[in-house]
């Protein structure tokens, strides 16, 4: 069945090139200055090779090596441009090889889509110079932060960065990016509310709340979805049981008959009662901590308002059982198909497939138009729109296609894998693992103990710190000092100003590799925030 959607695809595929740059925030075209920042393209990319088009993967490296460009005067969403651009290369970078790329000598440890993720990101870091250490949520790719930006962000649009930080830190050998992630998470952790609970919006400047409703959806969604996906990456148990805390909350005060709703997030009282299709999430992040009971039930619900409607709403009014007005639009998001993939992969449900089915024959039947598929503006009469948003490459496409596709190579579980040399030895790659960013770009873990620069220097200057202090007769002390691995700690002291000069004011503690169980968002006031076609790029003025 999902064959002939990727039939379909084709012809979008081969038109990629032709798309550069993201619409405009009211849908129009996109302004011509954008074109060299190539949006769709590194967002679609890793898709081609999940999907077998390996000549096309090849050929859209070549034009974004060609035509790519990040000294443009844009305002740019951090946490979009992170997302899909940072994480898109990053992925793109690793895959490379498998995808028949000549890569450098060195890779993974550089490449040119390295240097280009690199790029992007340093083009963000001016974001997270606060005095709490959370990022605004816009900056100017060429200038900045603009003087008159607002400090109000969204708390997914700060505490989604661990993944691709953290990820270009060990390929790279530059902390500043890790550091920075840890910063802005360690903020809101610290900021919850006693009874556990995080708002929707917050000023980066002074740490105050300005939109308190606590929800597991917009503004919110993938900070819980980085402490996870984070936790795994990175083998790190304090933020596992972070994100366990906040579960406990979310279940005692959100949770009513396996459905999630907004609550103030001091008093845990009910301010919004409606599903957002961006909660979708939520049952696949449940699979990943083993909760598969919790995660099944709240599926159901989900796939109960898909078969009502032939999609899920942007909104869904629980109590009334129907569409909130204004948000009755399905812009063809991807996360009700994610908690397919990860719940068939736990427990081959053939529940799942057909969900997995609905939405082929749903997404043929309504959006398909000439070149693409459209958003759906309204659910209730299939009214279309002139847009199709490229998540819907990144992600839709690539969950519809890995959850009836059992041996694609991205589920892959150990028994292959790649060896390569590198630098700084013998490296494991593709040996399956993969943790996907929350615009559903693979990361290899084992990718990030490749390039193992920051170690080495590090067991250098300690060898001969040891010999020194032998000498001293206080080797010891020295070793009790410097050779404990306990789990880091996050700085206690309010927020610091981070850029690559200071980004070691961070590191009060070398985090530590910890073994665990198995293991869009612009600025707006909340009543807004569901113009949730984020986009990346802003309006200049």
């Amino acid at each position: 069945m999902p064959f002939r959607l990727l039939i379909s695809l084709g012809l979008l595929c081969a038109l990629l090139p032709l798309h550069h740059g993201a619409p405009g925030p009211d849908g129009s075209a996109p302004d011509p200055a954008h074109y060299s920042f190539s949006l769709t393209l590194i967002d679609a990319l890793d898709t081609l090779l999940i999907l077998g088009n390996v000549s096309e993967f090849q050929r859209v490296v070549e034009v974004l090596q060609d035509n790519v460009d990040f000294d443009i005067d844009v305002n740019a969403s951090v946490f979009e441009t992170n997302i899909r651009v940072v994480g898109g290369l990053l992925s793109a970078h690793l895959l490379s090889k498998k995808a028949g790329v000549e890569v450098e000598a060195g890779w993974p440890c550089s490449g040119p889509l390295l240097r280009m993720a690199e790029e992007a990101a340093r083009k963000l870091l001016p974001a997270f110079q606060t005095p709490t250490g959370m990022p605004y949520g816009t900056v100017n790719l060429l200038h900045g932060v603009n003087p008159g930006e607002t400090p109000v962000t969204c708390t997914a649009g700060i505490g989604t960065f661990i993944v691709e930080f953290a990820t270009l830190s060990s390929l790279t050998g530059d902390p500043v990016f890790e550091d920075v992630a840890r910063v802005a998470l360690m903020r809101l952790w610290e900021s919850r509310s006693d009874i556990g609970l995080v708002g929707n919006h917050i000023d980066v400047l002074t740490g105050k709340w300005v939109a308190q409703d606590a929800g597991i959806g917009a503004g919110v969604d993938s900070y819980f979805e980085y402490l996870v996906k984070g936790a795994i990456l990175l083998q790190d148990k304090k933020l596992m049981a972070m994100f366990l805390e906040y579960n406990k909350a979310i279940r005692n005060y959100t949770r009513f008959n396996d459905w999630y709703l907004w609550v103030q997030m001091y008093k845990g009282t009910v301010s919004m009662p409606v599903f957002q299709s961006l909660e979708a999430y939520w049952p696949g992040l449940q699979s990943l901590i083993g909760d598969i009971d919790n995660a099944m039930r709240t599926f159901l619900n989900y796939y109960t308002v898909w078969k009502q409607f032939g999609g899920l709403p942007e909104f869904y009014n629980i109590p009334q059982g129907y569409t909130v007005e204004k948000r009755e639009g399905y812009p063809l998001r991807p996360e009700l198909i994610e908690s397919a993939m990860y719940l068939y992969r736990a427990t081959g449900d053939p529940t799942l497939l057909e969900l997995g089915r609905d939405a082929v024959e749903s997404i043929e039947k309504i959006s398909k138009v000439e070149c693409g598929f459209a958003t759906i503006k309204d659910l209730r009469d299939h009214k279309l729109d002139n847009r199709m948003e490229s998540f819907f490459l990144a992600e839709t496409v690539k969950y519809l296609y890995l959850l009836f596709d059992p041996t694609n190579f991205i589920h892959n579980n150990g028994s292959t894998f790649d060896t390569v040399i590198t630098p700084y030895g013998e490296c494991i790659l593709g040996a399956g693992g993969y943790i996907f960013n929350t615009e559903a770009h693979p990361i290899d873990p084992a990718a990030l103990h490749c390039c193992q620069r920051l170690k080495e220097e590090q067991w250098e200057v300690e060898d001969l710190m040891r010999e020194f202090y032998s000498l001293k007769r206080n080797r010891s002390k020295f070793q009790k000092k410097t050779m404990s691995s306990g789990p880091w700690e996050p700085p206690t002291r309010p927020g610091i100003r981070l850029s690559p000069e200071n980004h070691d004011q961070a590191r009060e503690r070398k985090p530590a590799t910890q073994k665990v169980p198995l293991l869009s968002c612009p600025s707006q006031p909340f009543t807004s925030k569901l113009a949730l076609l984020g986009q990346v790029f802003l309006d200049a003025s």
